[in-house]
């Protein structure tokens, strides 16, 4: 096996993770690609004898490539939905499993947008992915210390959101049926029920619009006059929580991921961006 080869069959081995990494990092499954292949690139420009470990290396890369999409990004808003991971209310693919290892739903990638960029990366790669502060200190241009710092203060404001959900999918998937029949039937009371207090929704609804409503009366006032559209919904996984896919006139119309914790639902996150709906790969769904 010449070098060339040996370089793509490792690369390929790695893939799976560099993948994951970058998704968290960016929440967007297309600049993950990209800054996957790019570190590929990178990696096979490399002279011989210059990467000893490809593993390392190539995480390094690939968060250094993912902190620079992050600082170049113009604005970061709390109502942008990150690109969903969508499965078959029956289970995850074995791919999208790796890709999602030790993720709690899109709730997390959620709060992660609300990020610093540095602060992003560090919690990424310390408390997901378990690397030493020592070895994500030149990735983010800090001190081992500071770069602990970045990674206690994102992990203070995740734990403010509190955005774990409850881990009994049964639980998940009766609350979230109840919400969907009571929107199919318009009933206040009955949405009103399954919802926490302090419930928010967030929704991309494309070419920079997003809706954000939070309390139990004003979302479900919402949800009822969704109740005259006569959407189809079918029940999905979305990042490995209870969601649904939403039909009209048989196109899709949105994908709606759901936080349920206490038996209640504290988030619901939507996407309703038409470009954003017609890139997504639901091939899975047919499986």
């Amino acid at each position: 096996m010449d070098r060339r080869e040996w370089l793509a069959e490792t690369f390929e081995e790695q893939r799976p993770r560099l993948r994951a990494v970058a998704y968290r990092m960016l929440g967007s499954l297309s600049e993950a690609e990209d800054a996957v292949q790019d570190a590929w690139l990178r990696l096979s420009a490399t002279a011989d004898g210059e990467v000893d470990d490809p593993g390392p290396w190539l995480t390094t890369v690939v968060a250094r490539i993912a902190l620079n999409m992050l600082r170049s990004r113009k604005t970061r808003s709390e109502a942008r939905v990150p690109d969903p991971i969508i499965d078959r209310a029956d289970g995850m693919s074995p791919e999208h499993g790796a890709l999602l290892a030790n993720t709690v739903g899109l709730a997390l990638l959620v709060v992660l947008e609300t990020l610093a960029p540095a602060e992003r990366v560090a919690f990424v790669l310390h408390d997901v992915f378990g690397m030493r502060f020592e070895e994500i200190a030149p990735i983010v241009e800090r001190s081992p210390e500071v770069a602990r710092q970045l990674a206690s203060r994102a992990r203070r404001r995740i734990q403010a959101r509190n955005a774990t959900p409850d881990a009994d999918m049964e639980v998940q998937r009766s609350v979230v049926d109840a919400f969907l029949a009571a929107v199919r039937e318009g009933d206040f009371r009955g949405l009103v029920a399954v919802l926490d207090p302090e419930v928010v929704i967030r929704g991309d609804l494309g070419a920079g619009h997003f809706l954000e409503r939070r309390g139990a009366e004003q979302v479900a006032r919402g949800a009822q006059t969704f109740s005259r559209l006569g959407l189809l919904r079918r029940p999905i996984l979305v990042n490995g929580a209870a969601g649904a896919l939403c039909m009209l006139e048989g196109k899709l119309f949105s994908v709606m991921a759901f936080t349920v914790r206490g038996g209640k639902i504290v988030e619901i996150d939507v996407l309703r961006d038409p470009k954003r709906l017609g890139q997504l790969d639901l091939t899975v769904l047919d499986a």
